[in-house]
């Protein structure tokens, strides 16, 4: 094991165990999100993991993006202001450690002036389509809890923005009176295709159409799983009538878990819009393994 990458976010960590050359050695997954830790709790939390797998000869540094850098997190990384290259170990801050075998770097977010704006994660995704495609310029949407839409030109995110709507379908399903008649499961694409034509054309109309939802299943007999499918869409939708200057006519790349990824390339194309799939672990470790590139450049 050369380094360490670490994704630390709110709800989860995952860490990769990194030859020098790329090489993922070992991943694990845990639990111990920023959510449910105090700044005295990560450095257990890291060694807990990694147990006695790391070497005693010399220090492994531990290259963390995400909310592991909140104010909330271990410690504060500052975030980098639009317009700006995605941020490197450059600009990283260290937290103070007792166990002299880690050196932890942990990567700031970045952030927007007007309209007001952050990210703490995406970046390093961002970095990642860089480090793969350096003259990229255009589009990279990330879809997650949080959509963010990226604008890419020589090398900087130019602007972003931010959109709560897997988050809003999540609330809406399951702590809204649409939790009666929304499922958690079971797809209908001809449901999903209307509500992405409605909400893209009558994004006004989202309230209403929502509320139809209930009413169609009551009075209709509308299935969860059709009620579900068009909830994305009217979601989607009216996401994309928001987003519409960050799509039209530009090239994207979309950044993300494979279902995710479907969806929105799938809406993507219905505009006529061909976007290309990135995996969202191959560009995290794209992304950290730039900013471990940094490091040795800097030692």
């Amino acid at each position: 094991m050369d380094w360490i990458a670490a994704d630390w976010g709110t709800t989860h960590l995952q860490l990769w165990e990194m030859e020098a050359d790329g090489t993922v050695l070992n991943t694990m997954l845990s639990d111990q999100g920023m959510g449910v830790l105090l700044p005295e709790d990560y450095e257990p939390t890291l060694l807990g993991l990694l147990r006695n797998r790391l070497p005693t000869d010399r220090t492994t540094p531990v290259i963390a993006c995400g909310m592991v850098g909140a104010r909330q997190g271990w410690i504060e990384a500052p975030y980098a202001p639009v317009p700006a290259a995605p941020p490197s170990a450059a600009i990283a801050v260290r937290p103070k450690l007792r166990d002299p075998r880690l050196a932890v770097h942990v990567l700031p977010g970045m952030s927007q002036a007007s309209p007001a704006d952050v990210m703490r994660g995406e970046e390093v995704r961002i970095s990642g389509v860089l480090a793969e495609e350096p003259d990229f310029d255009g589009i990279v949407c990330l879809p997650g809890l949080h959509t963010i839409w990226a604008q890419i030109s020589a090398g900087e995110v130019v602007s972003f923005r931010t959109f709560m709507t897997a988050e809003l379908v999540k609330l809406l399903s399951t702590q809204s009176v649409l939790r009666l008649s929304v499922g958690q499961e079971g797809w209908d694409e001809a449901e999903f295709q209307a509500g992405l034509d409605r909400g893209l054309s009558t994004p006004a109309a989202l309230a209403s159409d929502a509320f139809r939802l209930r009413a169609e299943a009551l009075l209709d007999d509308l299935p969860s799983e059709a009620a579900r499918a068009r909830l994305w869409g009217l979601l989607i939708g009216v996401e994309l009538a928001a987003a519409k200057p960050y799509w039209l006519g530009q090239a994207v790349r979309i950044v993300g878990v494979e279902d995710p990824v479907k969806l929105y390339s799938a809406a993507l194309a219905k505009q006529g819009v061909q976007a290309t799939s990135r995996d969202w672990e191959a560009m995290t470790l794209a992304g950290l393994g730039a900013a471990r590139r940094t490091l040795l450049e800097r030692a």
